[in-house]
């Protein structure tokens, strides 16, 4: 069928919006109307990186109507509205022990290119483009999903509300939420406050946790921090930042998030740290940083990385959900929506941070 994507064709230049194939879907998939699609770092950071100059259409934060399921597809039937998550084997140790974001099958299910068989989803006149971007490249008009990363939602909901709940959202409460589990008497400081630090903010917030400490360099966002949950919002850019952490969290922080994947941020959240307390970080294409082993040996801190929050989306996006309706998310605070042909204009507030989570929304006909 014929579909309109934002097509990259190299790391240099922006996204243009073409007019695509996508092959029909074989058993185990799903085909997706798209709504609305989020916009994250880690697309920019592939756009950048492993592509390369290949023409590849991006995008793992989609929210649509299903069109049409495989044979092999019960879980979800044409009409459901579904948040689209990564994909993930279901088979391998890590997914039997309920660890889906660390299955051996991840990068080859989510960043080959390629459907399970070994095809390409999309092709335009000139032969095939690189798709099935964590299983959907959903800066597209219509995908090709999996039933391993559709998640049904209520249709009452708003999609372009929910798209984020894909990625950025579940990632920075899942941080929270599922692996650093704070309680009310924490002391919890989150560096950087784009997308990803909010929702961990959110998340703590309704988790009860006493003391949230918002660190970030943008005033606007660290305003917003404040509205949302976090106790404190502190200057990154300031000479003391350390200090003034130890004093937001008296005497230091037992639990930290770090999303900037700054290696002087991250050096300056592990001084800031309790003894015994823990840091979690999150990024793509983060740069080298080095740790003092004496610190994390003589005070016991833990340093530790996170892949979507260790969150399962079948399980946790329908927790986020119901949040959500019970006012305890409120995302919409977060979120500024884009027509989908201003797709860079979102990238370049995005790189900028001038919104802290762009959401781009399809027309009701995107082909004329």
């Amino acid at each position: 069928m014929e579909i309109v994507a934002a097509v990259s064709r190299g790391p240099a230049s922006g996204f243009s919006i073409e007019r695509l194939q996508l092959a029909a879907p074989n058993a185990g998939e799903v085909l997706v109307r798209m709504i609305a699609v989020g916009v994250c770092h880690t697309d920019l950071a592939a756009k950048s990186g492993f592509y390369g100059d290949l023409p590849v259409v991006l995008g793992h934060e989609g929210a649509g109507v299903v069109e049409a399921v495989g044979g092999d597809i019960t879980s979800v039937v044409p009409g459901d509205h579904v948040v689209v998550s990564f994909r993930s084997c279901g088979a391998c140790s890590e997914c039997r022990s309920g660890h889906r974001p660390y299955c051996r099958e991840f990068v080859s299910l989510n960043t080959s290119g390629l459907r399970d068989d070994g095809s390409f989803a999309l092709s335009d006149t000139a032969g095939p483009i690189t798709g099935s971007f964590f299983g959907q490249s959903s800066f597209a008009s219509h995908i090709l999903a999996s039933g391993d990363n559709v998640v049904p939602v209520d249709p009452s909901l708003d999609l372009a509300s929910m798209a984020p709940f894909g990625c950025g959202f579940q990632t920075g409460a899942g941080v929270v939420v599922n692996t650093l589990a704070p309680d009310s008497d924490s002391r919890l400081v989150v560096y950087g406050a784009g997308g990803v630090g909010m929702a961990a903010i959110i998340a703590a917030k309704a988790m009860g946790v006493g003391v949230i400490v918002a660190v970030d360099l943008n005033e606007g966002r660290r305003s917003i921090a404040r509205e949302i949950g976090a106790t404190h919002a502190l200057d990154g850019g300031s000479p003391t930042i350390v200090e003034q952490v130890r004093d937001a969290t008296s005497g230091g922080a037992t639990h930290a998030f770090d999303t900037t994947s700054v290696p002087a941020v991250i050096s300056a959240a592990v001084t800031a740290l309790a003894p015994r307390g823990e840091l979690v970080i999150v990024g793509s294409g983060a740069a080298p940083f080095s740790l003092v082993g004496d610190q994390l040996i003589s005070e016991g801190k833990s340093v530790r990385g996170s892949i979507e929050g260790d969150a399962d989306p079948q399980e946790f996006i329908p927790r986020l959900v119901q949040w959500y309706r019970e006012g305890r998310f409120p995302v919409e605070r977060l979120i500024t929506r884009y027509p989908f042909h201003e797709i860079d204009r979102a990238v370049a507030d995005t790189r900028s941070g001038a919104a802290i989570k762009p959401v781009l929304v399809f027309p009701p006909h995107p082909l004329p």
